[in-house]
């Protein structure tokens, strides 16, 4: 089984340091849905695993969570691909959770819910603590420029040889090419 793990806002769709509060400010980054459709017609299965603190700290509901994801799922649908589950930790940082990125917590979760080890399955993602959780689990961390990545990037203390794409179309393009 091929797997991939993406990190959500900043990867697949803008950020924002106001979070994504609603389905109407889940917008795709341009080429990301395209990205994933291509990944769904190799054979990969993609997941995302990504932090989601404006749960703990009242900004949205579970119900809005639930629709951005499902309105995610469908845009991605319409693409060509499928996102075959959304792994997410509702904690704010200073609850101390295991499941919080960096920590390995949502990625053992997806090791354990499909049954791979996560050794050397790429992990996408535009933050130092997306690095950091895929290193911990032995998966392999791929750094994307877009939403944070800049300033991850700028901002140094990396872990070494990490790739660096432009965005999460490059990262593909650079996988599907390595793995054929």
């Amino acid at each position: 089984m091929k797997l991939i793990i993406l990190d959500r806002d900043g990867v697949i769709n803008f950020d924002s340091d106001q979070f994504i509060k609603s389905p109407d400010e889940w917008k795709p980054i341009p080429g990301s849905l395209e990205a994933i459709a291509r990944l769904t017609r190799e054979g990969w299965r993609v997941v995302v695993a990504t932090n989601q603190s404006g749960l703990a700290r009242g900004l949205f509901e579970m119900v809005t969570l639930n629709a951005i994801h499902a309105k995610m799922h469908k845009a991605a649908a319409q693409a060509g691909g499928r996102i075959e589950a959304v792994f997410y930790c509702p904690h704010a940082a200073e609850m101390n959770c295991d499941c919080r990125k960096p920590r390995p917590g949502l990625l053992n979760e997806i090791a354990a819910r499909y049954g791979h080890d996560l050794h050397e399955v790429p992990a996408i993602g535009d933050s130092l603590r997306d690095l950091l959780a895929a290193e911990s689990v032995g998966a392999r961390p791929l750094l994307v420029k877009t939403g944070k990545g800049e300033k991850t990037l700028a901002a140094g203390g990396l872990p070494e040889n990490i790739p660096v794409f432009a965005d999460l179309s490059e990262a593909v393009d650079h996988l599907l090419k390595t793995a054929a």
